[in-house]
Parts: structure tokens; sequence; C-alpha cells
């Protein structure tokens, strides 16, 4: 079992910078990995995912650009850098793996098995 916590998250103004953190509680270097949004009232949707090694990555076009997803497998810690923050971009996010080593194309929540609890990240003037 896989446990994953987030960390990381908080108040920035638009166009400010946020680095959220996900730790892991096993081996994480056999997953791949995701970041997720939620936002109130809508349904949970990708950002970002990088493969168990960290040579295959994804980005959601609203993020491509922007965020930076990446992973220490030595520290089985994942990492997403937020840049150019956008009110938009408020929401829960979560730390997610899943179970192949891969970065699903299509990032879909049913692709990933582990879901850590979320932090919240507000971006807000």
């Amino acid at each position: 079992q896989l446990q994953l916590v987030e960390s990381g998250g908080g108040l920035v103004q638009p166009g400010g910078f946020l680095r959220l953190s996900c730790a892991s509680s096993g081996t994480l270097h056999e997953h791949g990995v995701g970041w997720f949004r939620q936002s109130p009232g809508k349904q949970r949707e990708p950002g970002a995912c990088i493969s168990s090694s960290g040579a295959s990555t994804n980005y959601a076009d609203s993020v491509k650009g922007r965020f930076i997803i990446s992973r220490d497998n030595a520290k089985n810690m994942m990492y997403l850098q937020m840049n150019n923050l956008k009110p938009e971009n408020t929401g829960i996010y979560y730390c997610a793996a899943e179970r192949l080593g891969s970065c699903p194309r299509r990032m879909s929540v049913q692709a990933f098995t582990y879901w850590g609890q979320g932090t919240q990240v507000t971006v807000s003037s």
C-alpha cells in the first residue's frame, strides 16, 4: 500500500509561484505519478504526470509552459513547480500514483490507484 502526503499549498497572488511536494511512504520509484486539481463543484482535473524513471512527462494544455513536474526517487518525493499562477488554478491539489510506472497520455482519474489527501492552493489578490 502506497501512502501519499501533499504539502506546499497556500495563498498566493496572481502571477506568483508555489512549489508543491508529495511524499511517499513506500516505493514511489516503481510508479508513474501525477498531480490533479479539484475546484469547488467541479470534477477532479489532471494537471501533469511523470513516469517512474522521470523520462516521460505530460501536461494539461492549461498549465503547459507554466508548471513543471519532477521527482526524486532516492527521496521518494515528487514535486510540482507552479509559476505565473492564475485565479483559475485555485483548488485542492492531489498527488496520485498509478501501478504501471507510466505517465498515461490521457491522465484520467481512473488510471491512478493511490491518492493523497490534497493541499489547498488559492490564487487571489
